[in-house]
């Protein structure tokens, strides 16, 4: 039963633990928030599932290991409902700091789905945030588990040097295509050679060796998982960051200065989509949008930082350092416009809301970091370049770009660049700036 009268502004949670005591203490942290409201309980896999079906929550707040068989009941729950209702969000509740359960929970992707420490939920409004955030279609994942994944074995026993190797690549998260291209065999010889270093770890058993026999087992399985359905790390952390961290093993809260173009995208008028839609409905489409942006970002050589509602911030030129940000920045745009007018397309056909873009960029020098808190792990950019991009997606009408002078001075010696026509808008004072703005729409871009 609804545990009481909900609200048309309030986000929705079923909750299913089987420890009374631990339920109830969520669901009083819940209650804490007022946009919060908890709609039903559950302590087992059917329970959840049937309530679930029931209620029809926004969000399901689950934990991992429940009765019947106390394994991973929780996730498998939490699956079946988004398989029959695609939109809600899920938020695991584990007192299990393995990596493991967030990749099987992670296995068709991070879309609305968040993965949180029990023992941290005290520390913070992390809870309330992580369901606000699948509740229109993001992700989170606890600090320590991405810790985790990034630095996942350390080496123990006597192993030869071509172990050792084999080791740190399986560890960086290669596929066994890459290492096979690599070593010059075949990806069957190369799982071979794992598994035969599985067992020597195994034998040589001693403090620590077993942790990283389950860490390397874990990593092994995650990587056919990316192979066979393209979940890795970096779907948790911006395209190549992950990457960045195996290979130079930076640290975290380690900055550096690098020349980007920052791009911002926001829906016109998604306040009144939201006001008559079905939430569940509107996080489909929102799942839909962002895996289309995603592409056109991803297709050009950019880093989508994150999604925030209706809002995509993406980097060209970070992690990585990119000459020609500038014009890989343009032609993603030019992308994402018309990869929203093929969804908009199918969504006409069903009656449903389209959503028209408004796109800003801007390009200059900026402070780069992974910065890291108790709540949560985020690749971040600071500089005037992204709140300046900010303010010029304000200007863009749906369906508009505007780019900055100094993108637009970028551009003609871009060897990636477009054809670009670009139109002067009359220069305009910005919030939060003194100077001037001077500022230009794209007009046309068509390949030259």
């Amino acid at each position: 039963m609804p545990d009481h009268h909900v609200t048309d502004r309030q986000i929705t949670v079923f909750l299913a633990d089987d420890n009374v005591i631990v339920r109830e203490g969520v669901r009083a942290l819940i209650g804490l928030e007022p946009d919060l409201t908890v709609v039903g309980t559950a302590g087992d896999y059917e329970g959840l599932v049937s309530g679930a079906e029931d209620t029809s929550p926004q969000v399901v707040v689950t934990d991992i290991r429940m009765p019947p068989t106390f394994q991973q009941e929780g996730i498998d729950a939490a699956k079946q409902v988004r398989k029959r209702h695609p939109g809600t969000g899920v938020v695991v509740l584990s007192q299990y700091d393995d990596p493991e359960y967030a990749i099987s929970l992670l296995g068709e992707g991070s879309a609305g789905y968040a993965y949180l420490l029990k023992d941290r939920l005290a520390d913070g409004d992390q809870l309330a945030r992580a369901i606000r955030e699948v509740a229109t279609g993001g992700s989170l994942l606890d600090p320590s588990i991405v810790e985790a994944m990034v630095n996942p074995v350390r080496s123990t026993g006597d192993l030869s040097p071509a172990e050792e190797e084999l080791l740190q690549l399986v560890a960086e998260g290669r596929p066994l295509k890459a290492i096979a291209a690599a070593q010059g065999t075949t990806p069957e010889a190369i799982a071979d050679g794992v598994e035969s270093l599985f067992l020597k770890l195994a034998e040589e058993a001693s403090t620590g060796a077993s942790s990283s026999l389950r860490r390397l087992r874990m990593l092994h399985q995650a990587i056919v998982m990316r192979e066979e359905q393209g979940e890795t790390l970096s779907r948790l952390l911006p395209g190549g960051v992950a990457e960045k961290l195996r290979r130079e093993g930076r640290r975290i809260g380690e900055t550096e200065t690098l020349d980007v173009t920052v791009l911002m995208s926001d829906i016109r008028g998604y306040s009144t989509i939201a006001e008559h839609a079905d939430p569940s409905v509107l996080a489909g489409q929102l799942n839909e949008h962002r895996a289309a942006m995603n592409q056109a970002v991803l297709g050009e050589g950019g880093t989508v930082m994150q999604f925030v509602g209706d809002a995509v911030m993406a980097v060209f030129g970070a992690p990585l350092a990119e000459d020609d940000h500038a014009g890989r920045a343009v032609t993603a745009a030019c992308g994402m416009h018309m990869a929203q007018a093929a969804v908009n397309q199918r969504w006409r056909a069903h009656g449903l809301p389209e959503f028209g873009l408004g796109i800003g960029l801007s390009s200059g020098r900026v402070a780069a970091a992974l910065l890291g808190s108790d709540e949560r792990l985020e690749y971040s950019l600071v500089g005037d370049a992204v709140n300046l991009a900010q303010r010029l997606q304000q200007w863009a009408q749906a369906g508009q770009t505007v780019v900055s002078q100094r993108t637009a001075e970028l551009l003609p010696a871009s060897p990636h660049s477009l054809g670009v026509e670009l139109e002067a808008l009359e220069p305009a004072q910005v919030k939060g700036r003194d100077a001037t703005v001077h500022a230009y729409r794209v007009v046309t871009a068509v390949r030259p």
